[in-house]
């Protein structure tokens, strides 16, 4: 399926609405809180929010007024500063970074002078221009620094600053556990998608076993079951690494869990609350999630699985954008773009299910899958190496679907995040699947 639009002042405007949409929550993010909290570092695995802060705007700079435009640099001075390559992250409080307001007016004059671009850019003649590709992607540029602000928040000690309603979604339990996917062909990625990045292309054919896989995602009563049995003392059911990084660490459950009184409470935005059993659970490693599915009997599914199981529709043979089908998210159809801040109970969304059944595949919490983060047949580094090139490998898993904090901007059925397995402050939980 090809994406297209009625016009060229239809794609101006959804670029703007991206934009738009992305520069309030980055407002949002960063207004919360004090220039303290800016500043600081909240855990030597995040940056400071105030060098996101600036990234956005250098980044926005850099592919926007430079490269699409053929401008000087407003700041260069400042480009090594933001460069994410040149600094990790635990070394960049250590830089003479923009303070917050300077920040904040560097990030505004940027999308200024980008406004003025984007109502005379012709949206075609390159691979930057054509369908507005750099402004697409500059959106999910942004949208994805924001759910690195949040999982900062996350991280974040004191009092709650963030607040949310909780999910409402239609709820339907599920009346099976898990889903048959037949074998055989499906088209998996996208060479039509306008917006999609590199990894994500180009489309192409794999063939697939029949498998089963998860309804819904696997919920917090499910990993305290693994818990009870002993699953973080019975070395069988772990990788070599990850038995290592629990003990070495003395790990016992999922990130900002703890025990109190003989009850598992966890600690969310500030809040310490319950552990909610009815919710997919969050905060777990790719080693927590392969350990629970060997516990269980089962596996993660692969990358192409659960690809699978998100796009493909029997009755057609196609792939579609969606589980639900090509129509873009709506509220109703998946949790998506911090409108709350926690997923919501497993079985919601019916109406956002694929057309084999299964819930939940968009929104809600990433799922690990049992893949390495490789490139397609036919890949092509576009439109620079280190978005996606650099990180092939067996050194990082492949998740999937997004998580509550996700933009739908940033997100659909081929998107592809990556992450190393040890990592359990991103949004991420899982599902397991099993051979026929």
């Amino acid at each position: 399926m090809t994406t297209s639009y009625p016009s060229r002042e239809a794609l101006r405007e959804r670029a703007a609405a991206a934009l738009t949409a992305a520069r309030a929550r980055t407002a949002g993010l960063t207004d919360a809180v004090s220039d303290a909290d800016l500043t600081a570092q909240h855990s030597p695995l995040m940056s400071p929010l105030v060098w996101d802060l600036a990234h956005i705007g250098n980044q926005e700079e850099l592919w926007l007024l430079r490269n699409v435009a053929g401008r000087a640099s407003m700041r260069p001075e400042i480009n090594p500063l933001y460069d994410a390559f040149e600094h990790p992250r635990a070394e960049r409080p250590k830089l003479p970074l923009l303070g917050p307001e300077e920040a904040r007016r560097y990030a505004a004059e940027v999308r200024g002078r980008v406004f003025d671009l984007l109502e005379r850019t012709p949206m075609e003649g390159s691979a930057l221009l054509d369908d507005g590709f750099a402004f697409g992607m500059i959106a999910q540029h942004e949208q994805q620094h924001d759910e690195t602000m949040l999982i900062t928040h996350q991280l974040r000690q004191g009092a709650p600053v963030l607040t949310a309603p909780d999910p409402d979604a239609p709820y339907d339990p599920p009346r099976a556990a898990e889903v048959l996917v037949p074998g055989g062909p499906f088209t998996m990625g996208t060479s039509a998608e306008p917006w999609s990045l590199d990894n994500e292309r180009p489309a192409h054919v794999r063939d697939v076993g029949p498998f089963w896989i998860d309804t819904v995602p696997v919920t917090n009563a499910g990993y305290l079951a693994f818990i009870a049995d002993g699953g973080y003392r019975e070395p069988r059911w772990w990788a070599a690494p990850g038995w290592q990084q629990i003990r070495e660490h003395c790990i016992e459950a999922p990130l900002f869990w703890h025990r109190e009184a003989g009850q598992w409470l966890r600690r969310r935005f500030g809040v310490t609350e319950p552990v909610p059993e009815d919710e997919p659970v969050l905060h777990v490693s790719w080693y927590e999630a392969d350990a629970y599915a060997r516990w269980a009997g089962r596996r993660l599914p692969t990358e192409a699985e659960w690809e699978k199981a998100a796009r493909f529709d029997p009755a057609t043979g196609r792939s579609a954008r969606y589980p639900w089908g090509d129509a873009d998210p709506t509220p109703a159809l998946a949790n998506l773009g911090q409108r709350h801040l926690r997923p919501a109970r497993a079985g919601s969304y019916p109406a956002g299910a694929s057309p084999l059944g299964v819930r939940q595949l968009i929104g809600d919490v990433w799922e690990w899958t049992a893949s390495d983060f490789l490139p397609y047949p036919g890949f092509r580094a576009f439109p620079y190496r280190e978005y996606s090139e650099v990180f092939f490998g067996p050194e990082h898993k492949v998740l999937r679907g997004g998580s509550f904090a996700v933009d739908p901007v940033a997100c659909r059925g081929t998107f592809r995040n990556w992450d190393l397995p040890v990592r359990r402050q991103i949004f991420s939980g899982f599902r397991t699947a099993r051979d026929v």
